[in-house]
């Protein structure tokens, strides 16, 4: 779809087609953008509706298997990208952290929005201890059955306490924490970003310092595709772009991108913004047993963000075992 910016006072539009998942989680984000794009752009409140289009994607369908066993990430995202390219969707919504690095031909990450909170959390289950600051992980008794679908939460745990029982587990937020609660597993690991999104989080739980847990690339981040031509769409996204988010999005997207990272291997990134417009980036890389982890920073101007992202990359890149990135 094309729109005239400056004649929205009296057009009269079909509505805007927002493509999402059917998750709580992915419906809560894509009317969280929509309250966005309103509230900058008042105009549309008066003359266009905008209308949810769910999207049925690969790894909602599948539900018994991990991700890297599936071809890895893009899963969350294919389907979605071809309902854009179609023009059946004028905007997809996305985690980021679930969007790949390097975007079809046609469609562009039109902006990116505030970041939620980046950490990972741990959710734990009645045969649980008490939590210890100290040492986030003597909640678990020995042998815990902890549940995860993601081989860089799974290496990081092991790494820490190879005693743990990882399991997979697979749904939705709610679906993960009522597995918990049943008994069904001790413990599972979550995003704090989609507990908060959801009001869920009047339970117990462990908060990860990213320096224990590194997240994942683009975590806590939400991502908006647009086709590329779409210059008017694209216009309309420029005031939503947040400029913290973008830098840092920049930065462990392009350490993912030089790691070909596709969730085949256990891979973490986060990226901070410092004093004196400097950025953090740490970067992780390890084996999904956990018997081999490799992490490293980097500093430097966060106008170079890609290119730093680029460097520690390359560094970790170099100091892995072949067998590990392939």
């Amino acid at each position: 779809m094309s729109i005239n910016l400056s004649t929205l006072h009296t057009t009269a539009l079909p509505p805007l087609r927002i493509g999402t998942r059917g998750s709580p989680l992915a419906l809560f984000q894509a009317r969280a953008f929509a309250a966005l794009i309103q509230r900058s752009c008042p105009l549309l409140r008066k003359v266009i509706a905008f209308e949810e289009q769910i999207v049925s994607t690969s790894g909602d369908r599948i539900q018994t298997r991990r991700l890297a066993d599936l071809g890895g990430k893009g899963l969350f995202s294919k389907e979605i990208h071809e309902a854009l390219l179609d023009q059946r969707i004028d905007f997809g919504v996305h985690s980021l952290k679930d969007l790949e690095t390097q975007l079809p031909s046609g469609i562009v990450l039109g902006c990116v929005l505030r970041r939620e909170d980046a950490r990972d959390v741990l959710i734990t289950g009645a045969a649980c201890g008490p939590s210890d600051p100290a040492d986030p992980w003597a909640t678990l008794q020995k042998g815990a059955i902890v549940g995860t679908a993601s081989l860089r939460r799974q290496a990081q745990l092991l790494h820490h306490r190879p005693d743990l029982n990882v399991r997979l587990i697979r749904g939705n937020v709610e679906t993960r924490l009522a597995l918990v609660t049943e008994g069904q597993f001790d413990a599972t690991l979550l995003a704090m970003a989609g507990l908060r999104r959801l009001g869920l989080m009047n339970r117990p739980l462990v908060a990860l310092d990213p320096k224990v847990m590194v997240p994942a690339a683009g975590q806590g981040i939400i991502g908006i595709t647009v086709r590329t031509d779409d210059t008017e769409l694209r216009e309309l996204l420029s005031p939503l772009d947040d400029e913290e988010a973008r830098t840092a999005a920049t930065a462990e997207r392009a350490l993912l991108a030089e790691l070909d990272g596709s969730c085949r291997a256990p891979i973490g990134s986060h990226a901070e913004l410092l004093p004196g417009s400097q950025l953090g980036l740490t970067g992780l890389v390890a084996r999904p047993c956990g018997t081999f982890l490799i992490k490293q920073t980097v500093q430097g101007p966060a106008a170079r963000a890609a290119q730093l992202g680029a460097e520690l990359g390359r560094n970790l890149r170099n100091a892995c075992p072949a067998d590990i990135l392939g």
